[in-house]
This record gives C-alpha cells, structure tokens and sequence, in this order.
C-alpha cells in the first residue's frame, strides 16, 4: 500500500489486540490483492448504554488504482455472532476479499458475460404430457417441459404466444429453459 493503514475506534477504547487482528487481516489481504492504495478501518463498538447485546458494526475504505471499494458491515439484529469484535472482523474482511476479487476480475474483463434470452413463437402445447414446442425466428423447433416456464404459467400459455427463454443442449438435442412469456 501506498498510504499506511488508518484503524479508528468509535464508542471504544483502542485495543492493541483489535488493532493487531486489523493489521495482520490488512497484511494478508494486500499480499493478494497488491493494488491497494489505502486502507481505512473502523471498528464501532455499541453505544455504551447497549453494551450487553449490542453488534460490532465494521466499515473498510479501499482505495484502488480505478476506484474506491467501500465494505460497510452492519448485522441485522438477529445476528448475535457480531457481539464479539474479532467475527464482526473477520465478516467484514471476507466480504473485503471477495469485493476485491471482483474489482480484480473486472479488471482483467474477466467478467461474466450473460447470454442473450432468445425469443419464438408458441407452436405445439401438449398439456397432458406437460410439453410444448416453440418455433424461433430462424424456424427452428425448440422443446420445452412444463418445468421450465416460469412462475409456474405453463397452463396460462397459449399457441401463438411470444417468449423469451434460453437454449441448451437436452438429451435429444436442443430444449428451452426459462421460458418466459412477453407481455404484449
């Protein structure tokens, strides 16, 4: 890192054990992901009224060569395990590496490049064996099951009907998943 680490400590005493944990976390994660410019920590204690049950809230700054990532954990209530300081870290820290790993990859454009849903036409329905086939613009015939329409509409569909789905190879050549009717 280019700037050296800031730990700030709300509502709390600075701790040489917390700040030691930060460090060697802060460490580990620049040795894998050297682009980091600057880390800032903060380490928010409950307020001292809430002292018993109250959850460790953990926010890390990461400033990075295109960008800032920012990683603000704060648990739901119903998450008790973040009444210990060194969980509430050690959850903020994973979701710090997996943001940086993600910041890596977009990078590097090794980003996930979604396939376009392809759209046909409704041809064959086949109720009692829970079938249908739909034609697409090139004329193709693609089959489809009952399971793969979503949100269950499989006995609202209609021959004619315009939809969306995605192809993939079934085990007597291409069938349809996801299909999805288009609202016209």
């Amino acid at each position: 890192m280019q700037v050296p680490l800031q730990i700030t400590f709300r509502n709390m005493e600075s701790s040489e054990a917390v700040e030691t944990d930060v460090r060697r976390r802060v460490d580990k994660m620049n040795r894998h992901h050297a682009e980091m410019i600057s880390c800032r920590v903060v380490v928010e204690a409950p307020l001292q009224h809430h002292r018993k049950g109250g959850l460790f809230k953990v926010r890390i700054d990461i400033s990075c060569p295109e960008g800032k990532l920012e990683i603000n954990r704060e648990p739901s209530p119903r998450h008790h395990a973040h009444e210990d300081v060194y969980v509430a870290l050690r959850d903020a820290f994973n979701a710090a590496g997996r943001k940086l790993e993600e910041y890596k990859c977009r990078r590097k454009g090794q980003v996930k490049a979604h396939e376009e849903a392809l759209h046909g036409r409704i041809t064959h329905l086949s109720p009692m064996e829970d079938y249908g086939l739909i034609t697409t613009a090139d004329n193709r015939e693609i089959y489809f099951h009952r399971n793969s329409v979503l949100n269950a509409d499989f006995d609202l569909l209609a021959i004619g009907a315009t939809v969306h789905f995605r192809e993939e190879e079934g085990d007597k050549g291409p069938q349809a998943s996801s299909v999805k009717v288009v609202k016209e």
